[in-house]
């Protein structure tokens, strides 16, 4: 296989996501790309060493490792291993390196997680979304709440102890006294990590579909602020860092480092269907298609599906956007040096009315939202 050329003048370190796109069921609300199969998994893991392969030497050093899906607890462990061979044959990779897998509850035995841990991944992260039984069925999955609480004793048997916990709200006609209960089982296992997502409907998914018929509707804009500043309060109360708009740590050790990688424009390297990748502002990624995968990597050729090259503006606005989604926010010094702005010369009266509104401020030379400010920061950004 040929290489591309890519410049590497980036002097961060860079984070591997492995996209391992198999699912014995797809959840009702799932939009990101998978297939209801596992006859393909083998030759799947062959195309995925050359496409790790092909990328040798091109980027920065690996610290970060994220397995995710799909449903990577469907591999044995096995076949990670063979993953983690190939990556450490061809790639150069930081000691620290912080490895992620994550695992479906249903999955996952405390000998399988025990194995897991033996290969050297350091951090599980367990989509539990939820410790009720009628939403986990709204949802879709294919666990039960017994499962879940299991899966996360497994775990800390197995001796992981920096475990992430994904949950979801909003769902159905669900509370927010129900979603309390579940944010406080939640914290009964002191997870290191906690994702609270907003449930969204993509088109097409079978529980956008079952939201039509059935006339249901995600939570107006007033309740789901509520939602939203229910969860920033328990948790940090209960000592959590609330350090991005979904995403809380039980102290700053606990930070996703992979996820940080996307807010703060570093190097990373996506391999399989649909994973993204960006390098020397240049993003890329593959087609969504496993046979596709197949069918490319078989011949020798990437299976790019586009790519682009991002302009200063882009970058800037990109910065702008994810900067305001982190509780630590944007360092005005290194963005003007990086992207020649002086926010707050340049967006002053805007900046000032929302510094008024309390929906941001200034500290120690950062412009961070406010926890108000997080609950709308998409539309900070519009600064």
């Amino acid at each position: 296989m040929k290489q591309k050329s890519f410049n590497n003048a980036e002097n961060t370190n860079a984070g591997l996501y492995i996209h391992i796109p198999f699912c014995l069921s797809k959840c009702s609300y799932c939009s990101f790309y998978s297939i209801k199969s596992v006859n393909l998994i083998s030759a799947y893991l062959a195309a995925l060493h050359k496409e790790i392969l092909f990328y040798g030497g091109i980027f920065p050093p690996f610290d970060t490792i994220y397995i995710g899906g799909g449903t990577p607890s469907l591999l044995t462990v096995e076949q990670l291993a063979d993953i983690f061979s190939a990556i450490h044959r061809t790639c150069t990779i930081d000691p620290q390196t912080e490895v992620t897998i994550e695992v479906n509850p249903g999955d996952v035995s405390k000998v399988y997680l025990q194995s897991l841990h033996s290969l050297g991944i350091s951090r599980i992260n367990i989509g539990i979304q939820s410790f009720s039984e009628s939403i986990l069925n709204m949802l879709g999955r294919r666990h039960s709440v017994k499962e879940a609480v299991a899966a996360i004793n497994a775990a800390r048997q197995a001796g992981f102890d920096n475990l992430g916990i994904d949950l979801i709200y909003g769902v159905g006609k669900q509370g927010l006294k129900k979603w309390e209960n579940t944010l406080l089982k939640a914290l009964s296992f002191r997870p290191e990590h906690l994702s609270c997502y907003q449930l969204s409907l993509a088109a097409r998914t079978p529980l956008y579909k079952k939201y039509q018929s059935c006339k249901l509707s995600l939570p107006d804009e007033k309740k789901q602020l509520k939602f939203f500043l229910v969860t920033d309060s328990l948790l940090e109360s209960s000592g959590y860092l609330h350090y991005e708009v979904s995403n809380f740590a039980r102290s700053a050790l606990f930070k996703s480092k992979h996820n940080m990688k996307y807010w703060q424009h570093a190097p990373y390297l996506g391999v399989g269907p649909a994973a993204h990748s960006f390098l020397n502002n240049k993003r890329w990624w593959n087609k969504a298609s496993v046979r596709n995968y197949l069918v490319e990597i078989g011949r020798g050729k990437m299976p790019v599906e586009n790519t682009e090259t991002l302009s200063p503006d882009q970058l800037q606005l990109e910065a702008l956007f994810l900067g305001l989604r982190s509780k630590t926010g944007i360092n005005l010094n290194n963005y003007t040096a990086r992207y020649g702005l002086d926010l707050l010369t340049e967006k002053k009266a805007i900046i000032d009315t929302l510094i008024k509104n309390k929906l941001l401020e200034l500290h120690e030379g950062f412009l961070r939202p406010t926890t108000a400010g997080m609950a709308v920061a998409d539309s900070l950004a519009l600064i």
